[in-house]
C-alpha cells in the first residue's frame, strides 16, 4: 500500500511539473546510467546480467534530473521485475538518426501481447494481473514515465511474448547541448 501511496505522489508531482515551468538543468547521461546501471545490479541481486551501452559523444540531456531518473529507474525495474531469473537487460544510451537520441531497456524477459502494448501507461492496467500482482508492481510505473516524457519525448514500446521487451525512451534533438 505505501508503494502506491508513493507512486501516486510522484504521478501527481510530475502532472503538476507539466502544467508549471520549472528550471531545466544539463543531465550528464554517462553519470546518470552509471548511476542506474548500478542501482540495476543492486536490485536484481545477480539474478540478472546487466549491460550498459553508452554513446558518450552525446554527454548532455535537458530535463529535470530527478524526474528522468524516476523514469529511467521504473523502466529498469519493470525489466528486473518481468525477467526471469537468468535473463539480461540492457540499457542503453544512443543516437537514433540525425536527430533523435534514445534512453532505452531491453530485456530477455516474458514479453507482452501486441495488444495490450496500446494501453500499458494508464494508471493501473495490467496485461496480466496475476503476474503482475506477483511482481510486485504498482500499476503505476509507466505512468509515471509517460508523463515524465510528455511534451520532451515520446516512449516507444515494443514486444514479443517469450522474447522480451524494449522499451525507448526517444528525445529530440533540441533537448540536447552538443
Amino acid at each position: 500500500m505505501c508503494r502506491i501511496i508513493e507512486d501516486l505522489l510522484l504521478l501527481s508531482r510530475v502532472e503538476a511539473n507539466e502544467k508549471n515551468s520549472h528550471q531545466m538543468a544539463m543531465v550528464s547521461m554517462s553519470n546518470l546510467v552509471e548511476m542506474l546501471k548500478n542501482e540495476a545490479l543492486a536490485m536484481s541481486n545477480g539474478r540478472h546480467q546487466i549491460s550498459v551501452e553508452i554513446d558518450k559523444s552525446i554527454p548532455f540531456l535537458q530535463g529535470d534530473e530527478s524526474e528522468l531518473r524516476s523514469a529511467f529507474t521504473n523502466l529498469i525495474s519493470n525489466a528486473i521485475r518481468y525477467t526471469p531469473d537468468g535473463g539480461a537487460i540492457t540499457i542503453r544510451w544512443y543516437r537514433k538518426g540525425k536527430k533523435q537520441f534514445c534512453f532505452e531497456v531491453e530485456d530477455t524477459g516474458e514479453g507482452i501481447e501486441q495488444k495490450h502494448l496500446e494501453r500499458l501507461t494508464e494508471c493501473f492496467y495490467r496485461a496480466e494481473v496475476g503476474r503482475s500482482r506477483a511482481s510486485g508492481g504498482t500499476g503505476l510505473e509507466l505512468a509515471i514515465v509517460k508523463h515524465v516524457l510528455n511534451h520532451h519525448a515520446r516512449l516507444l514500446i515494443s514486444s514479443e511474448p517469450g522474447k522480451g521487451s524494449v522499451f525507448c525512451c526517444e528525445f529530440n534533438e533540441q533537448k540536447f547541448n552538443l
